[in-house]
């Protein structure tokens, strides 16, 4: 009865439902995972929000990147800025307008240097790689509240290199790689300024804490998918049992004329007339 599967039609449908349904599942796993990593990332904020800033030896060190569950804490520093060694890092917007982080070492007191991004600049209207004008740090010693932010490696951001900007200018916030260019040792990881005292005249647009991402739509996306797998076999059964169903009405219906054809008598031989 269910040797119809075996036909060209229905191999290439059993071939699209066999491929479907891995994919489907792969797609709801995937959205689970992005689900799993806001609700980390979002409590990872709350827990560390609001916390009051701590030393920032306490959370920083040297060839360390800061753990990840540290991430936004706020730390203190007191220091000056290198503004000889200030980086822009290229390809960052603020809402929607290209432009340039700007990253200033703070050599602190035992002269460990904590990059600290000190916010956005809009890029020339010139060209993107051309170094368009940054306030200047404050000078003399300041104090700056950071909050705690990870290395950004190739595998974290997904940001490529590019080896054809101009001096001063980069890609990431890479501690590992930008650290052998400085002359002092660095601390992993960066600081996202908050406030600095003496707070200086003029700065660069600062940078807000993000705000909590919802998870409600990736969970449901989740679920969806694997209704679809669930809906595309029940969908698939039902038109294999369809199908069944319409050839073993069509069989019966044969048998039923073969059965009725063998019924009927046979017609009676005509008379033969005697010869003369």
């Amino acid at each position: 009865m269910y040797r119809f599967l075996l036909t060209p039609r229905w191999i290439a449908l059993n071939l699209l439902v066999v491929l479907l349904i891995p994919v489907m599942i792969k797609l709801g796993f995937w959205q689970l995972h992005r689900y799993e990593a806001k609700a980390e990332r979002n409590d990872r904020l709350s827990a560390n929000r609001g916390h009051t800033p701590v030393p920032v030896g306490d959370l920083f060190a040297v060839d360390r990147d800061i753990p990840a569950s540290v991430q936004w804490r706020k730390v203190s520093a007191t220091g000056h800025y290198d503004a000889a060694h200030e980086l822009l890092i290229r390809g960052r917007t603020n809402d929607n307008v290209y432009g340039f982080y700007v990253v200033t070492p703070l050599i602190t007191g035992d002269g460990t240097a904590l990059l600290v991004n000190r916010g956005w600049v809009k890029a020339s209207e010139d060209s993107a790689a051309v170094r368009p004008v940054v306030p200047a740090a404050p000078k003399g010693e300041v104090t700056v509240v950071a909050r705690a932010r990870p290395a950004e490696t190739r595998a974290r951001s997904g940001i490529r290199d590019n080896d054809g900007l101009p001096a001063g200018i980069v890609m990431r916030i890479d501690t590992e790689k930008l650290a052998p260019t400085l002359p002092y040792p660095v601390f992993g990881g960066y600081g996202q300024l908050v406030e600095e005292t003496p707070k200086p005249a003029e700065a660069p647009t600062a940078l807000g804490t993000p705000e909590s991402e919802d998870t409600g739509l990736n969970m449901a996306y989740a679920v969806q998918w694997w209704i679809f797998v669930v809906a595309l076999v029940a969908m698939w059964v039902k038109v294999v049992r369809r199908e069944a169903a319409e050839l073993e009405a069509e069989l019966a219906a044969l048998d039923a004329a073969e059965a009725e054809a063998d019924a009927e008598p046979e017609p009676a031989p005509a008379p033969v007339t005697p010869a003369r």
